[in-house]
């Protein structure tokens, strides 16, 4: 089953909006480097993107007009759907829709964590060499498993060509932020995701320290300690962050 956000979900959806803003603090200061530089905030439920320009950031709204986009990939006799068309048809298509990839990526098939999920989800979750992929219909009936990186690229796709849409051309750097916890493995997935997706991933940024730097908290001067509360429609984490001039 689909988790539900009940009455948590326009406090969700909001920090979800922070959080691409998060991503875009950093993005600013990769442009001056290498050009146009989005940001992604990419989400266990829903995921945004946006991009710095003319002195203020700029949140793309997405096809359907909305600022940020269900993480879900769905797949159909005829095509793939990703965010709203995806989730849309979810209820009568559970087998063949994929969410919550993000609680997947760069873990290892017998992680807790994974065991727990597949009780939890629709789809199949199999192990392949000891990592947890996606075992799916696809058109015509064919059965093909996908990697949680594979999943994640279909959805920094989606926020790749909603920026170029915006834009007007072609997009390939980006600042995709991870949540404090993610290990290493987690984080060179997720880069390797938006390798998939045809993305430069500058930098990832740990979404704590990117909320610090979109407040402006580290151009104030001197030592200091903050506490970022970052909830999200998957998880949430508390991080205590020391700061000494701009440095954290």
């Amino acid at each position: 089953m689909a988790r539900s956000f009940g009455a948590n979900s326009t406090v969700v959806l909001a920090i979800i909006f922070f959080g691409c803003l998060f991503a875009l603090s950093t993005a600013k200061e990769e442009a001056t480097k290498l050009g146009s530089v989005i940001g992604i905030d990419l989400g266990t439920t829903y995921s945004c993107v946006g991009v710095y320009k003319n002195g203020h950031v700029e949140i793309i709204a997405n096809d359907q007009g909305n600022r940020i986009t269900p993480s879900w990939v769905g797949f159909t006799d005829s095509e793939r759907l990703i965010g709203e068309a995806a989730k849309n048809q979810a209820a009568v298509n559970p087998e063949r829709t994929v969410f919550d990839v993000k609680r997947l990526i760069g873990r290892k098939f017998e992680d807790k964590e994974v065991q727990k999920d597949r009780k939890l989800v629709p789809y199949q979750i199999v192990n392949k060499d000891g990592k947890p992929y996606i075992q799916v219909k696809i058109k015509d009936g064919e059965t093909k498993v996908f990697s949680p990186e594979e999943i994640s690229a279909m959805i920094l796709t989606k926020m790749k060509e909603t920026a170029e849409a915006y834009l007007g051309k072609k997009i390939k750097d980006a600042v995709v932020t991870v949540p404090a916890y993610f290990n290493d493995a987690q984080r060179q997935a997720t880069k390797d995701a938006g390798v998939i997706a045809g993305l430069n991933v500058a930098r990832i940024i740990n979404e704590p320290t990117a909320a610090a730097i979109a407040y402006g908290l580290d151009k104030k001067g001197g030592e200091k300690n903050i506490l970022v509360f970052d909830l999200g429609g998957g998880t949430f984490d508390v991080s205590v962050l020391t700061i000494d001039n701009g440095v954290f």
